[in-house]
C-alpha cells in the first residue's frame, strides 16, 4: 500500500522504531527524516509546526497525526487504514 507517509525520528528512539515496524508490517511506505542527521533548525520548524517537542512525528498525506501513541490508536480503532487510502 502507498501513502503518502512521513516519520520525523531519532536514532535511538524506541517509539520511533516500533511505528516504523507497524507501518512495514502493513506494508506502508514511508518516508523517515532521521532529526539526528538534520541541521538544528529542521527540528526548530517541526516544532513550530507540531508544538511537539517528542519523536515521533507522524504525517499522513501531510496532516499531523502524533506520534506512535496516536498511530497505535487509529490501528486499534480500525481508522488507519482509512487514511492510509
Amino acid at each position: 500500500m502507498t501513502a503518502n507517509v512521513t516519520i520525523y525520528s531519532t536514532t535511538v528512539c524506541p517509539y520511533c522504531i516500533r511505528a516504523k515496524q507497524l507501518l512495514e508490517r502493513k506494508g506502508i511506505e514511508y518516508k523517515e527524516i532521521n532529526l539526528s542527521n538534520e541541521a538544528p533548525d529542521v527540528r526548530i520548524e517541526l516544532m513550530q509546526r507540531t508544538n511537539h517537542r517528542t519523536v515521533p512525528q507522524i504525517f499522513i498525506k501531510d496532516q499531523f497525526i502524533g506520534g506512535f501513541d496516536q498511530l497505535y490508536a487509529l490501528e486499534r480503532e480500525g481508522k488507519l487504514d482509512e487514511l492510509l487510502a
